[in-house]
């Protein structure tokens, strides 16, 4: 046994063994095809990516299949997206032109699968709604209708993820040397932050077996819906643009996705506060409950702020660090770096006092739903009433 070996504390190596040893056949095939997936794009696109661009393919990729093995769903979501963006790419064959073809003008084009996303949020929406109303009745936890929310919330996923990758490759083909990926505005981070609310909120459900729940989030996404839509009409925002000179880094690539891993952690977060204190009410009046107990939604509600809060952090840190490349300062104190530390430090208090002062019940619920408006503020507010280094994301 080497030195590194007895540093580490035996029950974590039996910890880390035990990981190892559950990975069977699947997971290893599911790695080798990740690794295979990213060579060929590497092949394939090489003259288009810099040293950093192949750091970030390879660091994505590692990161699927981390994620592949952590959550087991994600081994066939993500070789799906990729199967039918892969798809949408050979239909294309080179020339936006192609785009009046069946297939893409109707189910994979990047607008085709974006309304898809949207419709079946709507679809997923009603269904966890009235298949709650059903299990409240017939006293189940679960049943068809409500595992019918769960099918639609993920093929929203896999249509929203797809129709992203997909407006990636049709950027190249409208503006050959001003391509880019699909996180440079509001268009395009809202649908990313479906995606990342619908993958997350999904794994809590089957972690916690909470599909009453559903509703919640998905209402809140249904109301994102609404927006995009109503931006898409009136703006024309769905439509491809070049990027800004102020976009034009890599670390964008990365700085915009981390981001928005915490926001949408954040929003379940609230979501998942009101369930709370209406079972929290439901509790105290003495009445049978149709949604799970409150402890068990604060807990999945506490996961989602721990996670928003390591992915805000990361997303902070590397928005300092493009902040140093872009302007030769790591923090000035804009309006938008201002209001991204006082989220970052609302959940700070807010895991300070679950964590250490042991606070629990109504009081965090309550903090975690005004959390979400301090978020919407910083994300979109500051942009449209305050002037500064980020003003060049209004509406």
């Amino acid at each position: 046994m080497t030195d590194q070996t007895k540093a580490i504390p035996e029950h974590d190596l039996l910890t880390q063994q035990s990981f190892i040893r559950t990975l069977g056949a699947a997971d290893w095939l599911f790695a080798l095809l990740i690794a295979a997936c990213a060579l060929f794009a590497q092949m394939h696109i090489n003259h288009h990516m810099d040293i950093y661009e192949v750091f970030i393919l390879w660091s994505s990729a590692l990161c699927a299949i981390l994620l592949g093995w952590f959550f087991k769903p994600m081994r066939w979501f993500t070789p799906l997206t990729m199967a039918l963006a892969y798809a949408a790419v050979s239909l294309y064959n080179g020339s936006i032109q192609n785009a009046d073809g069946f297939l893409l003008k109707y189910f994979l084009s990047s607008q085709s699968a974006i309304m898809w996303q949207c419709a079946f949020i709507i679809f997923a929406l009603f269904a966890y709604m009235i298949g709650a109303a059903f299990a409240v009745k017939k006293n189940t936890q679960s049943n068809t209708l409500l595992g019918m929310g769960t099918v639609f919330g993920w093929i929203s996923a896999v249509a929203g993820f797809t129709g992203l990758l997909v407006r990636w490759h049709e950027s190249y083909l409208l503006r050959p040397d001003a391509g880019h990926i699909p996180v440079s505005n509001l268009y395009e981070v809202f649908i990313l932050f479906l995606v990342i609310t619908a993958l997350m909120y999904l794994y809590y459900e089957r972690k916690f077996a909470v599909q009453k729940l559903g509703g919640f989030v998905y209402t809140f996404m249904a109301a994102v819906v609404a927006f995009v839509l109503w931006y898409s009409i009136s703006r024309e925002a769905h439509t491809i643009q070049p990027l800004i000179p102020a976009l034009q880094s890599w670390w964008m690539k990365i700085h915009v996705p981390t981001n928005f891993i915490g926001y949408g952690a954040f929003c379940i977060a609230a979501m998942l506060g009101i369930a709370e204190l209406w079972a929290i009410r439901s509790e105290e009046s003495g009445k049978k409950s149709w949604l799970p107990p409150s402890q068990v939604i604060e807990e999945v509600m506490y996961k989602a702020i721990a996670v928003g809060f390591l992915f805000f952090t990361i997303a902070t840190i590397l928005g300092a660090l493009w902040a140093a490349d872009a302007w030769g300062r790591y923090w000035s104190w804009d309006p938008k770096e201002t209001w991204a530390f006082i989220v970052w430090l609302n959940y700070a208090v807010w895991l300070h006092l679950r964590l250490v002062a042991g606070w629990r019940g109504r009081v965090l619920a309550w903090w975690a739903i005004i959390g979400l408006f301090v978020t919407a503020f910083a994300f979109i507010g500051v942009n449209m009433f305050l002037s500064g280094l980020h003003s060049y994301g209004t509406l």
